[in-house]
Formats: C-alpha cells, sequence, structure tokens
C-alpha cells in the first residue's frame, strides 16, 4: 500500500472532505481523488463514503487503522531523529464519562509531562468504545469488553462500581413499607444509551420505569442527584466525595462493572507510556 495514499484516507475521515483533506496535505482536491481511486483499486473495494462529512466504509475503517498505526509510528521515528515538534503525535483516546470525572484523571496529570504527544479524547460509553477501536478512531480505549478487537492487546484494570444513590429528601418522598417506591421515585439517566438504571430496577422486579430525567455529564448527573432531580447508579469514588453533601445509598446490590484497556498491537514508546500511565491509574480500582 501506498503511504501517501493512506495518508490521504485518513485526512479525509479526519476533516471530513476531499477539500478540506487537500488543505491539510497541501494538494489538490483533484490529487486526492486520485489517490483514494488508486487505493479502493488496490483494495477491490470502496472505501470512502462520498457524504457530507465524508466517512470511511467498513473496509476503509480497516485501512484507516492501518494508516494512523504509521502514521504514529513515523511520528516516534521523527522524534528518535530529534525533530522536535515535528515529532509531536495525536494520541486518539477513547474513555467513558465517569473514568474521566474519577480514576482516569492521574492519566491527563502524566499527559501534562509529555512533550511529545497531544491528547484527542472521545467521550464514549464503556460498552461502545470498543467500536471506535475497530473503525481506527482511537488507538486505546476504556472498554467493558474483555476480548481484544482484531490487531489490539486487551488487559484488565479494575471494576469500577455503581451504588443508587438519592437525596435524603428525594428518598423520603417515596418512602414504602417494603424499602423504596422504585415506580414512582424519579430516575436519571446519562443519556440514551445509559441503560444501567433500567437494568438496576429490572433486578429488583420494577416493571413500570418512573418518569427518567436525562443529564449527559458525570459531573452534572451527580449534581442533578444531589438537588433531589432523581435517584442514579453513582460511581462508588464520587459517592464517598458527596455523602457529606446529603447523597444516601439506596437499597440493593451495587453494579460492578469490569473495565479493561484495549490498544494497538504495535511497539511505540508513546503507546508503551500511556498504557503504563492508564495501568497505574486503574491500580486504584477494586480488581477483579
Amino acid at each position: 500500500m501506498n503511504f501517501e495514499h493512506l495518508k490521504a484516507l485518513s485526512a479525509i475521515v479526519e476533516t471530513g472532505s476531499f477539500d478540506a483533506a487537500a488543505t491539510l496535505l497541501g494538494i489538490t482536491p483533484s490529487a486526492v481523488s486520485q489517490r483514494i481511486k488508486a487505493l479502493e483499486t488496490s483494495a477491490g473495494q470502496i472505501l470512502v463514503r462520498r457524504s457530507l462529512p465524508s466517512s470511511p466504509t467498513e473496509a476503509g475503517a480497516v485501512l484507516l487503522r492501518t494508516a494512523r498505526q504509521i502514521q504514529a509510528l513515523e511520528a516516534d521515528a521523527l522524534q528518535s531523529l530529534g525533530q522536535g515538534p515535528e515529532g509531536r503525535a495525536t494520541v486518539a483516546l477513547a474513555v467513558n464519562a465517569d473514568s474521566l470525572a474519577t480514576w482516569f484523571i492521574p492519566v491527563l496529570h502524566d499527559a501534562a509531562t509529555w512533550s511529545d504527544a497531544v491528547l484527542d479524547l472521545h467521550i464514549e460509553d464503556q460498552d461502545r468504545s470498543s467500536r471506535l477501536l475497530r473503525q481506527g478512531d482511537v488507538l486505546g480505549a476504556v472498554t467493558t469488553d474483555p476480548k481484544a478487537v482484531g490487531g489490539c492487546r486487551a488487559e484488565s484494570l479494575g471494576v469500577m462500581r455503581y451504588v443508587p444513590a438519592a437525596s435524603p429528601a428525594l428518598r423520603q418522598r417515596h418512602e414504602a413499607s417494603d424499602g423504596v417506591n422504585w415506580s414512582e421515585m424519579p430516575m436519571l439517566r446519562f443519556s440514551t444509551k445509559d441503560d444501567m438504571q433500567h437494568r438496576f430496577l429490572r433486578s429488583q422486579g420494577v416493571e413500570h420505569f418512573p418518569p427518567t430525567h436525562t443529564v449527559p455529564s458525570s459531573e452534572a448527573f451527580l449534581a442533578a442527584a444531589c438537588a433531589g432531580l432523581g435517584w442514579g447508579m453513582i460511581p462508588e469514588q464520587q459517592l464517598h466525595q458527596d455523602l457529606p453533601r446529603g447523597l444516601v445509598p439506596l437499597p440493593g446490590t451495587p453494579n460492578d462493572v469490569a473495565l479493561y484497556w484495549q490498544c494497538w498491537a504495535m511497539a511505540s514508546p508513546r503507546l508503551e507510556r500511556i498504557t503504563g500511565a492508564v495501568r497505574a491509574a486503574g491500580s486504584k480500582l477494586r480488581q477483579i
């Protein structure tokens, strides 16, 4: 595969169009189009959806990951040759919002000392972050999938525990003879993809779900629970910090979510450094 053709594919996906990719690469749109056609001819498949924004096909995602791996290795080589700023590489990672707000923070402190890398963090639910690895959008991801994506390696980080909790006033308003009136007490969820609260209710035998507020921010989710807007599954680390502010645990079994670190299986000093930082931060989680 021609490296310049692969770089054109990466540029199109990064910028969203052939014209913008041409500007990024310093060539004409016609040259970008010719490189993609040549790459598609070589692969024998359509690699780019000609839409706005342009996006990779399933086959294109495979080559996109290859393109980004080669670019990462190129940046490592430039750094080794003393190229300075030219050796700085963008490190794209997928992290779920709750992890980013809690145990992942030390990774950011470590990254602040790196002169050869800039972070590009993608917020994605831990159940779906492995999809970004498959597409080649990120080189590493915090995920719940223990099975390594093709071309990647996986290792266990630990368990993130979620505890059902609410403000004292909200719980008091929905007291029941057997504990809590789950069918009536308002509930929080992070997004339409977040089904953790629903799964907890099913485990309690609840058939009719209560009014549900969507709060798509880890910090705001916690604030909403403290304000009494609804109950939610709160990360144990956040709950311990906010018990003095009035959150109280609710009856029921906590939900333990096993987390794994997956990253490209390639020899890269940057990638090894990132993996080491994530591994160290993950050591603070409950261990499986």
